[in-house]
């Protein structure tokens, strides 16, 4: 009771009328009515004074700040927020710190987090990937090296899977190589201008044989037959486009086609990949552009890839200030569209 604003209030102001009244008490011939009249007003008002100055000034901000020290300790940050302003209450001011300061530190804690189960993750995908090229090609080598080299049959299909093998774990260490070098900003992109039609067609005459295996169909959009300029990295926009088109193929149905179009916008040119595949489930959308994700693991590994190859399109759209997005229905395909700068007036 005694730390409570009433009672600190009480004993203050008691001391304040007491002195009053002592002071007042000096003076020759004051009634003993004029004293106690002195000593109630000198109580009362130091008493309202006091009390609402602590109640409302201080002792209320400094429950508040319990309260979020209360909710901070338990991470929760769903508290009410209004336009933060400059308060002369330095104690409302120091809530208003506190809260902000502790909603910082929650949110680089989360992405600590975030970050920590990534690397982890990453780190498992990488030795699982590193490790089924590897232990083939080893024991492809191995069974030759037991005695299988002298026959001339076996010893050549066995070198041929070793080298696939091998050639598998070289892809998947360049495409390594180039996320980490794109993350660091080791890679510097080099613009020029380009017809990105007659890039994409020399992709689809690289894909051709994988396409024909699935009678997939790689066409251009009809409005698009003449020359399209595009300003950009000619040899990772390369990259792009052959890692879209070649996923539209491995994941397009068979007897489908793999269709390209080129929408001319204001100052950007808009390219879209789209394929009639059975699609994407929503929940994945999201993580389609992580490292190694894949939709379904084990059909995903029958189709090979290293499993980096969307996201080398999302490091390599994004240096060149732009996002590539990708939209899906269930049965009806899956589109994959991103933005560059326009060729025309370009050197």
């Amino acid at each position: 009771m005694l730390f409570s604003p009433k009672g600190i209030a009480f004993v203050l102001a008691g001391s304040i009328a007491l002195i009053t009244t002592a002071f007042l008490s000096l003076v020759k011939d004051t009634p003993g009515t004029a004293l106690f009249v002195a000593f109630s007003i000198a109580f009362a008002a130091s008493f309202l004074l006091f009390y609402f100055s602590l109640e409302f000034l201080v002792f209320r901000e400094i429950n508040k700040i319990f309260i979020l020290i209360d909710k901070v300790k338990k991470k929760d940050f769903k508290l009410p927020r209004k336009q933060i302003v400059i308060d002369t209450n330095p104690l409302r001011r120091l809530n208003e710190e506190i809260f902000t300061y502790a909603t910082k530190k929650q949110q680089e804690i989360d992405e600590l987090k975030k970050l920590e189960n990534f690397r982890k993750e990453f780190l498992a995908n990488v030795s699982h990937e590193l490790k089924t090229p590897i232990f083939a090609a080893q024991g492809f080598i191995h069974t030759l090296i037991d005695g299988a080299v002298d026959d001339k049959n076996v010893r050549d299909k066995f070198l041929d899977k070793a080298a696939r093998s091998l050639d598998g774990l070289d892809a998947l260490v360049q495409d390594l190589l180039t996320l980490s070098q794109m993350e660091t900003g080791d890679i510097k992109m080099r613009y020029e201008k380009f017809d990105i039609r007659q890039l994409t067609a020399e992709v689809f005459e690289q894909l051709e044989e994988k396409a024909d295996a699935k009678r997939i169909r790689l066409r251009f959009n009809k409005g698009n037959q003449g020359t399209v300029w595009a300003y950009a990295d000619v040899q990772r926009i390369g990259q792009v486009m052959t890692n879209l088109i070649d996923n539209a193929i491995k994941y397009g149905r068979e007897d489908g086609r793999v269709l390209v179009s080129f929408d001319s916008e204001k100052d950007h040119l808009l390219v879209a990949v789209k394929d009639d595949g059975p699609g994407i489930e929503p929940e994945h959308l999201k993580r389609i552009f992580e490292r190694f994700y894949r939709i379904e693991k084990s059909r995903s590994k029958d189709k090979g890839g290293t499993g980096l190859g969307l996201a080398i399109v999302k490091h390599i759209i994004e240096a060149h200030r732009s996002k590539v997005s990708v939209t899906s229905k269930m049965g009806k395909g899956t589109t994959f569209i991103f933005k560059l700068d326009k060729g025309e007036g370009k050197n």
